[in-house]
C-alpha cells in the first residue's frame, strides 16, 4: 500500500457510530486494577502524563484518536475518526490491528475484564 492511502476498512470505520460516538454509561471495571494493568502492560510505551514513546494516556477517555500534539501517529489512526469512548476503547484494545488496520499499536488485551478495568482507569483520569 502506498503511503497516505487509507485502507477501505479504516474508511468504513470513520463513520461507524459504534466506534466514534459516546454511548452508554461509563465502564464498570475496577480503576485500581486498571491502573495496575496500565503499569504492567501499557507503560512500556505510554506514560500516564507527559511524553513517552507512545502518546500520554492522561485525558485519553473522550479524546479524539491521534490528537496529542507533538506525537507522530500512524496515518490509519489519525484518519480513523475515533473518539476514545468505552465502546471504541473496548474494540481497539481487543485487537488494535483489526479495529484500525495500519495502526502502530501492537498490544492486544483479549480479556474482557482487563479491558473493562483499563477503560475504567482511563475514564477516571479524563
Amino acid at each position: 500500500m502506498r503511503r497516505g492511502l487509507i485502507p477501505a476498512t479504516v474508511a468504513a470505520l470513520i463513520g461507524s457510530a459504534a466506534l466514534a460516538q459516546p454511548t452508554g454509561p461509563l465502564p464498570t471495571g475496577d480503576p485500581a486494577a486498571g491502573e495496575n494493568l496500565f503499569y504492567d502492560r501499557c507503560a512500556i510505551c505510554h506514560v500516564a502524563t507527559g511524553g513517552g514513546q507512545g502518546p500520554s494516556l492522561d485525558g485519553l477517555y473522550g479524546r479524539k484518536a491521534g490528537s496529542v500534539a507533538g506525537f507522530s501517529y500512524s496515518e490509519a489512526l489519525k484518519a480513523s475518526g475515533l473518539t476514545w469512548t468505552g465502546p471504541a476503547l473496548d474494540r481497539f484494545l481487543t485487537n488494535p490491528g483489526s479495529a484500525v488496520p495500519g495502526t502502530a499499536m501492537p498490544i492486544q488485551v483479549p480479556d474482557a475484564k482487563q479491558r473493562a478495568d483499563l477503560i475504567s482507569y482511563f475514564a477516571a483520569h479524563r
